[in-house]
């Protein structure tokens, strides 16, 4: 088997070659701490840990798509939780006012990063970088700063809660029979429009393996205290973005424009409006991750997403996001990021020095850009 054949394989399995991944460090690290790894507690924690990341990579990724980059949204996240903080811990605002206020500051924070790339022409990675170093500043002017804390027990529980065991095992049997109705419908649409279709078996195969995963994932958090309530909300994200890149007329000017924009303009889309837009969404995942995260951490604290940046876009590479724009998946990004969190979670267990783990999670983020350069002549 030549380069060229191996690297057109990767190419169409790259899910598939990073699930394998992600089985490869598990087994690694599970050997290397004597099974301590792979535990319903450290796995609770593990997935838990993902999950702001994963937030922000869901964002992120409709950003790379598009063609553009942030930088701002680990200070952005910082930011928003800092005043989620402040509004509970000093203001005593209620939960239901406070959430939704965040949300709307995240939102306007987006909107004004999408309106001064789209409409100011102002390049997105210089847009981010005076972001980054700005909402990081009002950061540390909001918060005086200090850790503000301790936040309420309302709060702590989006970022610490679990569900119910019983109520988990109600999800697990919802999502398996949504996944059966969902295949079904898709072979039900191209025996309607007379486009091929896969045999029974395969689809069978794949409805089985789900729900294998299905049963594994739920059983495993009901051995510890039960789903946390950041994983069922990354769930939610999971499907909310994959519908509308996939299913709405939204989704596919959002790949028509990180493809092709000035193709895109011609044909009659408002090019800046959809970019506009995708910010606005960024924005609103900063705050959703910022909410998360000051609940996860029971405070709020002007160091709070330092470098989470970063780690958003390195789950977007891994997960096989272009660079180039045009090309990626929300599940993919949320492969990346489990493979980010796994890595973080392994070597810190092994007590890894900090230094180490910058340098193999780097290491890591080129290795996925090259891969992504390397086989651009296969697609």
């Amino acid at each position: 088997m030549n380069t060229g054949t191996i690297k057109q394989l990767f190419s169409q399995y790259k899910t598939m070659a990073l699930l394998i991944a992600i089985a490869l460090i598990w087994l690694f690290f599970n050997q290397a701490t004597d099974g301590g790894f792979v535990t319903p507690r450290n796995l609770s924690n593990l997935l838990r840990q993902m999950s702001v990341t994963g937030i922000l990579a869901c964002g992120m990724v409709l950003v790379i798509i598009a063609g553009e980059i942030d930088l701002s949204v680990g200070s952005m996240l910082g930011l928003l939780g800092g005043v989620a903080a402040v509004l509970d811990v000093t203001q005593h605002v209620p939960l239901p006012i406070d959430v939704p206020l965040v949300l709307l500051l995240g939102l306007m924070f987006g909107l004004f990063n999408g309106y001064l790339t789209a409409y100011l022409r102002i390049p997105s990675f210089i847009v981010g970088l005076g972001g980054m170093l700005a909402f990081r500043g009002v950061l540390l002017g909001v918060t005086g700063g200090m850790t503000i804390a301790p936040v309420s027990g309302s709060m702590v529980y989006l970022g610490q809660g679990y569900l119910p065991p019983q109520l988990g095992a109600v999800l697990g049997a919802g999502l398996f029979l949504l996944a059966m109705v969902l295949t079904w419908r898709q072979r039900v649409n191209r025996m309607r429009h007379a486009l091929p279709l896969t045999p029974p078996w395969r689809d069978a195969i794949r409805v089985a393996l789900i729900g294998a995963v299905l049963l594994a994932f739920v059983r495993t958090l009901n051995h510890y205290d039960g789903i946390p309530v950041p994983v069922l909300l990354l769930l939610a994200l999971l499907g909310i973005f994959s519908y509308v890149t996939t299913q709405t007329v939204f989704g596919r000017r959002i790949y028509s424009v990180g493809s092709n924009m000035e193709a895109t303009r011609l044909s009659g889309v408002n090019v800046q409006a959809v970019k506009m837009w995708i910010f606005g969404i960024m924005g609103l995942m900063c705050a959703l991750a910022g909410l998360v995260n000051t609940a996860r951490l029971a405070a709020g604290s002007p160091s709070a997403g330092n470098m989470g940046e970063l780690d958003a876009i390195a789950a977007c590479f891994i997960g096989g996001t272009s660079m180039r724009g045009g090309s990626g998946t929300v599940y993919g990004a949320l492969i990346g990021a489990l493979v980010m969190a796994s890595l973080d979670n392994g070597m810190s267990m092994l007590d890894v020095d900090t230094y180490w783990q910058m340098i193999v999670k780097g290491g890591i983020l080129m290795l996925a850009v090259w891969v992504d350069v390397s086989t651009r002549s296969v697609r």
